[in-house]
C-alpha cells in the first residue's frame, strides 16, 4: 500500500487541477477511492459551545469537537483535526485540551469507522466521508482561519495525514505526522503544504529508517518543505515534540 519513489514522483508530476472551492458545509458526500473532501470553513449557521462538544455522527465510535475558553465568533480561529493511532480513539487527543485553551485553536478529533484508517485496505473508502462531515459540523458552528489549519496524526494516523493531506493541500495548511509508517500518494496530489514529521530512533513497532529514508525523501524530491525532527526514543511523541510541531504550525 506504500507508494514507490519513482510512483510518487511521476503521481505528483501529474497531478490533477483542483476542483472548484465549495461553501461551509460541503457538497457531494466523497465517493470510496476518492481522497478530496468538500467541507470548507466560511461563516458559522450555529452557536459553539465552548469546552467539549460530542460530534453525533456516528454510534459506537464518533469524535469530538472542543473549543477553547478564549474563542471569539469574530476572531477565526487555527483549527487542528487530529488522527489517532491502530487500535486507538479520539481520546489520543485529551491532552491537546490544555493546549487548545493556552494557544487558543479548535480541536477536532474523529474516530476511525473502524480499528484503523481505512486507506490500509489499499484504497480512501468511508474515513474520508466521515471527516468531510465532521469537519463540516467545525465549520458551522466555528470561525476557522482558512490560513491555519493543521492534520495531524500519530501512527496510522500520521500516515493518514499525509496520504489525505495530499491530496487536499487548498484545506490543509499544515501536515504534522507523529511516527508515520508509510505515504499512500494518489490523485489528485492538491497543493503542497509544509510538512513537519517526527520519529523516535528506537521505534519498534514503525521504523524509524522508513520514514528517515522513504518517507521524507519522497516528500522533499516532490517539492514538498519537510521539517524533519528524530528523538531518542520509541514510539510516542515527547512532550516537547508536541509543542515544537504547534511552534511551527502557529509560529
Amino acid at each position: 500500500m506504500s507508494i514507490s519513489r519513482r510512483a510518487f514522483l511521476e503521481t505528483a508530476a501529474s497531478a490533477l487541477v483542483a476542483p472548484a472551492v465549495l461553501a461551509c458545509g460541503g457538497g457531494t458526500e466523497p465517493k470510496v477511492g476518492d481522497p478530496r473532501l468538500t467541507a470548507r470553513p466560511g461563516d458559522p449557521a450555529l452557536p459553539a459551545t465552548v469546552g467539549l462538544m460530542e460530534l453525533g455522527l456516528g454510534t459506537t465510535r464518533d469524535g469530538y469537537l472542543w473549543v477553547p475558553p478564549g474563542y471569539s465568533s469574530g476572531t477565526p480561529a487555527p483549527l487542528v483535526v487530529g488522527l489517532h493511532g491502530a487500535g486507538q480513539s479520539s481520546e489520543l487527543w485529551n491532552t491537546y485540551r490544555n493546549r487548545a485553551d493556552t494557544r487558543g485553536f479548535v480541536l477536532l478529533a474523529p474516530d476511525s469507522r473502524a480499528a484503523t484508517w481505512d486507506v490500509v485496505n489499499g484504497t480512501f473508502g468511508p474515513d474520508v466521508a466521515f471527516i468531510d462531515r465532521a469537519l463540516a459540523f467545525v465549520f458551522d458552528r466555528c470561525r476557522i482561519d482558512p490560513a491555519r489549519i493543521a492534520l495531524v496524526g500519530f501512527s496510522d494516523g500520521a500516515s493518514y495525514a499525509l496520504s489525505l493531506g495530499m491530496s487536499n493541500g487548498d484545506l490543509f495548511t499544515h501536515l504534522i505526522a507523529y511516527s508515520p509508517g508509510f505515504l499512500y500518494a494518489t490523485d489528485p496530489i492538491v497543493g503542497k503544504p509544509p510538512v513537519f514529521i517526527s520519529h523516535g530512533t528506537s521505534d519498534p513497532i514503525l521504523p524509524f529508517s522508513r520514514t528517515r529514508d522513504d518517507i521524507v525523501p519522497q516528500l522533499r524530491d516532490a517539492g514538498y518543505t519537510v521539517d524533519f525532527r528524530e528523538f531518542d526514543g520509541g514510539h510516542t511523541v515527547p512532550a516537547d515534540i508536541s509543542e515544537a510541531a504547534l511552534d511551527w504550525f502557529l509560529g
